[in-house]
């Protein structure tokens, strides 16, 4: 045997595939440093598929490169799945990078926008760096993804930056496989990248616009600001007039503004923030993050009146890095949009609606394709909870509990609206648009679905939607259905919907559980408004088992507006004798024995078991809100009312039947037994939380009794009220329940399509 048989004796090659995100997060290269730097032979592509890859060499070496794979791959990659087999080695000498192949079903999922990475940030703020103060600098491991992306494969080309040709420098970086830049289809700087612009009347003189723009600021203006996906509004968050001038401005009365601040360090000076919090807050999606506020702060009241939250998010673009830098001091950002309007994303529509809110425009060239709105968080319990899904974590997919032998898109339903695009093992949960009540926000549900179809190359053949035949959703899932007969139509009971998106959520697909679904508003197949449910079955089929004592709702969508109808609708049931002489109806005394009698007549006043409107109507008895002017605003100052501790409980139970029902009514008539009393506001809350609290472990119970189920999934909107959640989940836990909430996708109707689609991929 010849000494170069030995050695070839001695050589593996070994063929793989590495699926998920791995393409435009630097895993070629990734993988060309660690081949070479173990001295193997090969090859590395992208394909429609995902990432191939060919390596030869020492057995051991392989075995390392494979171990590496797994532990050490790029920030920004997710890898779903690697798929090694050997074959004949060859002889090879040198590892290359080599085109990707033409056509093919298209499975390679796309990155969400990321945060700007320490590498850059050393760069943006490196005076002898060519990209010093460069508010563009990106690289493989940070910057824009989805919001510029218009087509795959994900080139250059086939993005908003392809109307920037690249300079001789940034061309070298983009094609050394050494450089951490390559194939950063982003790479840009000041000689040939997107450039600022500033716009204010009068002009300040200033010639950077980033100075110009915190002048503004640092003088109380309000500044229109372009982000990663869509316009912001910022303003002094330290100027109690500038957040004022904001509010009045953007009508927006009361519901919290985002606060951005330069760092976790300046962060901590008016929120309370945990390990959790901490992690969150760094994370590469850098999302807001609601916690607790400091009782003294800097931060101006009028930024959340009369809330004990506010959501902070840091720096995410190398733009808000300078901005923060040039203003230093935390900065009002909120989405640059009118009430019940989308963010605006382009340079005319920006110009245009924010115009009579803004004073001065901070923009760039690099057009935006995907309007994107700010994620949103909470830590719960050391992780992470999603209330709004968007720029950081969208379109990236979901894995899920089952198989879509079938194309989906789940529709979802019609407040915070998102849809679901799913095949095989895949859901893709669409960014979060808004209520589709707004015509612009139905523009954009439309457009997107599809760009994510075209995007994915997904041709659903079943659709699946809401019940509600109302529904702008529905409507358009049966528009679909009807100009294409050969689409499946799955239509989905909203609550099941909640439930199933809580199981898919934690990867439950086994087996039945007990849902509690406790939302505002709910199509009911009874032609009912659903809201405070429990059900039993799993993701094929739930049954309704119990649910909240069903009230009348006043004036129907004027009573959500207006909890004080509420209260009378409550009151009326729970004292049939008479109401007592209270300061609710006191207030409203002209008009209550109106809403009472709508009530009694069933005229324009459905029936609702809704757990949100038993919160409307608690938090106007005891003088919280009469009306809102922004959704669940009644409930989630109910909930900061609530005293801390224990302060015990009010004596209601549940009652039995065919279906459980939980008497709001009787709860109501404790809290104003309480009131009358003369107990403490305070005390009334907490007492009422604990008790609901109660009440959903005793009927959970009552329904294991029944059926043997010991898993719980709770979902639905009132869910994102922090203190019922902990209270219900530690009552649970303590009857020996295992306990399912939400993490990666919210539990208000922003997850409900992720739920329509795993049902209609088992139904």
């Amino acid at each position: 045997m010849t000494g170069q048989t030995q050695i070839m004796s001695r050589r593996i090659r070994t063929r793989l595939r590495v699926e998920g995100i791995v393409q435009g997060v630097g895993f070629r290269p990734f993988l060309y440093g660690l081949a070479t730097g173990l001295d193997l032979a090969g090859l590395v592509g992208n394909d429609v598929a995902g990432v191939f890859a060919e390596v030869e060499g020492d057995p051991a070496a392989i075995e390392c490169f494979l171990q590496a794979l797994r532990t050490q791959a790029p920030p920004l990659a997710r890898i779903e799945r690697i798929t090694a087999s050997p074959m004949p080695a060859q002889g090879a000498t040198g590892f290359r990078i080599v085109a990707s192949p033409p056509g093919g079903e298209r499975r390679t999922p796309i990155s969400a926008d990321a945060a700007t990475c320490d590498d850059c940030l050393a760069e943006l703020f490196d005076p002898a760096d060519r990209r010093y103060g460069y508010p563009f600098v990106n690289c493989v491991n940070c910057g824009p993804r989805f919001t510029i992306i218009k087509d795959l494969p994900y080139d250059r080309e086939f993005t908003t930056m392809a109307a920037f040709t690249m300079c001789q420098s940034c061309a070298a970086e983009y094609h050394d496989p050494a450089d951490r830049r390559f194939h950063a289809q982003p790479t840009c700087c000041p000689a040939c990248g997107p450039s600022l612009w500033f716009t204010a009347s009068p002009s300040t003189g200033t010639v950077s616009p980033v100075l110009a723009a915190a002048e503004l600021l640092l003088g109380g203006g309000i500044l229109a600001v372009k982000g990663l996906g869509g316009y912001h509004l910022a303003g002094d968050a330290t100027s109690e007039a500038a957040a004022a001038r904001l509010r009045a401005r953007k009508h927006r009365e009361a519901k919290p503004f985002a606060v951005m601040a330069a760092s976790v360090a300046e962060a901590d000076k008016f929120l309370e923030i945990d390990q959790a919090a901490e992690s969150l807050l760094t994370s590469r999606a850098r999302p807001i993050v609601l916690l607790p506020a400091r009782s003294r702060s800097a931060i101006a009241p009028a930024v959340a009146p009369g809330n004990s939250r506010l959501g902070v998010m840091l720096p995410y673009t190398p733009l808000h890095h300078l901005l923060l830098r040039a203003v230093a001091r935390p900065i009002i950002l909120t989405s640059g949009n009118l009430p019940d309007e989308p963010i605006a994303y382009t340079d005319d529509e920006a110009l245009d609606r924010l115009a009579g809110i803004a004073d001065a425009f901070l923009g760039h060239d690099r057009a935006i394709h995907v309007r994107t709105d700010d994620s949103v968080l909470r830590p719960f319990r050391g992780r992470p909870v999603m209330i709004r899904r968007a720029r950081g974590y969208a379109p990236e997919p979901l894995q899920v509990p089952v198989t879509f032998g079938r194309p989906v898109l789940a529709c979802g339903a019609e407040l915070k609206s998102t849809f679901c695009l799913a095949k095989a093992d895949r859901a893709i949960l669409s960014h979060h648009l808004g209520d589709l009540e707004n015509v612009a926000t139905l523009a954009s549900f439309t457009a997107g679905i599809e760009h994510f179809t075209k995007l994915f190359d997904i041709s659903p053949q079943v659709i699946a939607h809401d019940l509600h035949p109302e529904y702008l959703s529905t409507k358009y899932a049966l528009g679909l259905a009807e100009r294409d007969p050969a689409l499946r139509l799955a239509g989905v009971q909203h609550h099941h919907a909640h439930i199933a998106s809580c199981l898919a959520d934690n990867g439950f697909a086994a087996g039945d559980v007990i849902g509690v679904a406790f939302d505002g508003t709910g199509y009911g197949p009874d032609g009912t408004i659903w809201g405070g449910e429990f059900l039993t079955g799993g993701l094929a089929a739930m049954e309704r088992a119990g649910h909240l004592e069903p009230v009348p709702m006043p004036g129907g969508a004027a009573a959500i507006r207006h909890p004080w109808r509420m209260a009378a609708a409550y009151l009326d049931a729970a004292f049939p004798c008479g109401v007592p002489d209270l300061a609710v109806r006191r207030r409203h005394a002209d008009r209550w024995d109106a809403v009472t009698a709508l009530a009694r007549r069933a005229v324009n006043a459905p029936l609702t078991s809704s757990a949100g409107r038993l919160f409307d109507a608690v938090a106007a008895i005891v003088g919280v809100r009469d009306s809102v002017s922004y959704e669940g605003q009644a409930a989630i100052e109910l909930e900061q009312l609530a005293a801390a501790g224990c302060h015990g409980r009010y004596q209601v139970q549940v009652r039995d039947g065919d279906l459980l029902v939980l008497p709001g009514a009787d709860l109501v008539r404790a809290v104003v037994e309480d009131l009358t009393a003369g107990t403490d506001r305070e005390v009334i809350a907490a007492r009422f939380h604990l008790t609901l609290a109660d009440l959903i472990t005793a009927t959970c119970v009552t329904l294991r009794e029944a059926t043997g189920l010991g898993t719980v999934a709770m979902s639905g909107g009132v869910f994102q009220n922090q203190l019922l959640l902990e209270l219900a989940v530690t009552g649970l836990e303590a009857a020996a329940f295992t306990v399912l909430t939400h993490s990666r996708v919210p539990c208000n109707d922003g997850g409900i399509s992720l739920g329509q689609a795993v049902i209609a991929a088992v139904t």
